[in-house]
């Protein structure tokens, strides 16, 4: 299978996968146990109330002239009005997406920083103590549950010695940084045992490979072998168990923003959920489904960037 062959299957996945969440997040609304509209304002809504939200919701109308208007809508970027401040909610959601990128970057990296040295001190010193340890600490920080772990981290590095900020997101981009460490180490541990695990294995297994010992075998400097043999074959499961995380991530950082005060789409999420804000709810809904999407897009993308035979498709 040619390579432009392999990209417009991964495309065309990845837009049927984006038309199937389109249709799920439509349904939201409608899926809602008895009348959207009076879940929305409450058992104690007049009828006229009801009724004129039914008509601001366009629950009015037929199911396809709305499935129609909502897709319309999307297309052109316009995600509804939300119900508690009558403001855009494309708007709403892009005003909180920035922070939200920001902190799974950030958590990416930190992933990234504690899980290559981790992984190939523990594959170099296999069997031995360093090894143990490296494996079992991150599934111990695993158990943790994240809440308990951010109001640790506050107490110890926010208030007892204040290193980091308690909470907020700042002003500038030193602010940023600062206020958004403390959640990225919270959201990265989340992952790093499957991603420092994900790594050793892999790193044993190419160690044990017969290119690696020839490479050795001509004097091909340790550091070199580890580099541009080990690590570049090793990271390609690595690079998948990553991106696949960083997915999972974006809907688990909605706990994180609300402990740190952090203004992301999380914590949008949240005040829309407890003020029964459907039309945010939904709006967001999509948004992460469809970030996710991308991300495993773009991680397919660099998986075929590391390893030409993912390019080529003789590799399944």
């Amino acid at each position: 299978m040619s390579a432009p062959s392999t990209w417009i299957q991964r495309s065309a996945r990845a837009v049927a996968a984006v038309a199937i969440v389109i249709v799920v997040s439509f349904l939201f609304v409608h899926i809602v146990p008895g009348d959207p509209a009076r879940a929305i304002l409450g058992p104690q809504a007049s009828p006229a109330a009801v009724q004129e939200l039914h008509h601001a919701l366009g629950l009015d109308s037929p199911l396809g002239d709305q499935f129609v208007r909502y897709v319309g809508g999307v297309l052109r970027g316009d995600l509804g009005t939300s119900v508690a401040n009558h403001l855009p909610v494309a708007g709403l959601i892009a005003d909180r997406l920035a922070p939200t990128v920001l902190l799974i970057v950030y958590a990416s990296v930190l992933a990234i920083v504690f899980t290559v040295p981790a992984a190939t001190l523990a594959a170099m010193r296999r069997g031995a103590v360093i090894d143990h340890a490296v494996r079992l600490l991150p599934l111990v920080a695993l158990g943790l549950p994240a809440f308990w772990l951010a109001l640790m981290l506050i107490q110890l590095l926010a208030v007892r010695i204040p290193i980091f900020p308690a909470g907020g997101y700042g002003e500038t981009a030193v602010e940023h940084f600062q206020a958004l460490t403390l959640p990225a180490f919270v959201t990265a541990v989340a992952i790093l045992p499957f991603t420092i695990q994900s790594l050793r294995v892999s790193m044993v297994e190419v160690f044990s490979a017969d290119y690696v010992a020839a490479a050795r075998a001509r004097g091909v400097p340790g550091r070199d072998v580890l580099l541009h043999h080990v690590l570049r074959n090793a990271g390609i499961p690595t690079v998948v168990v990553l991106g696949l995380n960083i997915g999972w991530l974006i809907g688990s950082t909605v706990i994180v923003e609300k402990i740190f005060a952090i203004p992301g789409i999380g914590a949008l999420l949240i005040d829309a959920t407890l003020s029964r804000d459907f039309p945010v709810v939904q709006g967001i809904a999509l948004v992460i489904a469809v970030l996710v999407i991308g991300i495993n897009l773009l991680t397919d993308v660099v998986r075929m960037s590391v390893d030409p035979r993912l390019r080529t498709g003789t590799l399944r």
